[in-house]
């Protein structure tokens, strides 16, 4: 039975395109002990699409968390018991993404406004499993940007039985900012976070929104935080994750570089028939070597077509060799 609310102490956040299954499993190499989420996945997709190609993982990935957009509760609650036999930790509604294709289907950062919906759809997803249902969400919206907006919101999510909340602590700009703007634009308040877990004392407040090491990620918890969610951090500098168990989870796990390219070797040779596999995991991996000698070489090889077509599955081994046989191997950190 795994512990999720120790797992929760870190987590990589859900990033459409970025943390599919090859990645969570280039991810799990770094951490034994982090919370993995996939790609929001809409209910539309689920009800209507391919479940093994939209939901399949692998176990070695656990613990990970299914993240849903929709607003339907029916559609999500069906959705659920589809992807039940998947074996997901924990479901997790959007209510966070202000992309206006995500608008237009009524989730994601509108939700907010709209919190008793939030609640019925929330009481659905509990009634479809046994799993945790969390939410994750901003601190506001346009110009609702008030503590007791955000306090309002999670106070009725709560009543309709959620206890875990994932807090972006930017607001969410509906019209005027590209989704990258609203990762940027709007201001940062942390303190929002700490003032929602004084409010709800009972609940799991994780904070999420430009934690970019470990050592902030500790100073966030000792501050009083349930737990960290750390994004494009992760995805660009992935080796920083290493530390994670060590520090976040006083669990040290001794890896080198050569055994994560043994791994994921092994992986893409196992799972090569996915005529996406090596593409999605060279991608995944570009930001493996970040900081070394060799980095740029490595990166090249990766994006390299005719070294995609030559090499097949064994594309991250020869990038390996060809680089670190060229630069030397480096001395882990």
């Amino acid at each position: 039975m795994v512990d999720l609310k120790r797992a929760r102490r870190f987590s990589v956040a859900p990033m459409l395109d970025w943390t599919d299954r090859h990645c969570r499993f280039f991810h799990r190499q770094l951490t034994r002990n982090a919370l993995l989420y996939t790609e929001m996945v809409t209910t539309g997709a689920i009800l209507h699409g391919n479940l093994e190609r939209l939901l399949g993982k692998s176990d070695e990935e656990n613990p990970v968390a299914l993240q849903l957009g929709g607003s339907d509760p029916k559609d999500l609650a069906e959705s659920i018991r589809l992807a039940e036999p998947f074996g997901y930790d924990e479901y997790n509604l959007n209510c966070g993404c202000p992309s206006e294709r995500v608008q237009k289907g009524s989730f994601g950062a509108c939700l907010m406004l709209e919190p008793a919906t939030v609640a019925t759809a929330v009481r659905a997803m509990r009634d479809a499993t046994d799993k945790p249902i969390t939410i994750k969400h901003r601190i506001g919206v346009d110009d609702r940007d008030d503590y007791g907006f955000v306090r309002d919101f999670v106070g009725e999510v709560y009543d309709a039985g959620c206890r875990t909340f994932i807090v972006h602590t930017r607001s969410a700009w509906l019209k005027g900012l590209s989704p990258k703007e609203n990762r940027e634009v709007p201001p940062l308040k942390r303190e929002v976070a700490l003032q929602v877990k004084k409010d709800f004392p009972d609940c799991e407040i994780v904070v999420n929104g430009q934690i970019a090491d470990v050592e902030t990620a500790k100073e966030l918890l000792d501050a009083g935080l349930d737990g960290v969610m750390v994004g494009r951090a992760a995805y660009h500098n992935p080796w920083m994750m290493t530390q994670v168990d060590d520090v976040l989870y006083g669990d040290p796990h001794d890896i080198c570089r050569a055994d994560v390219v043994d791994a994921m070797d092994a992986y893409l040779t196992r799972v090569g028939d996915d005529p996406m596999a090596v593409r999605a995991a060279a991608r995944h991996m570009i930001g493996f070597a970040q900081g070394l000698p060799g980095a740029r070489h490595w990166r090249r090889i990766l994006s390299d077509p005719v070294a995609f077509k030559r090499e097949g599955v064994h594309l991250v081994r020869h990038a390996w060799d060809e680089t670190f046989g060229r630069y030397g191997v480096p001395d882990e950190d």
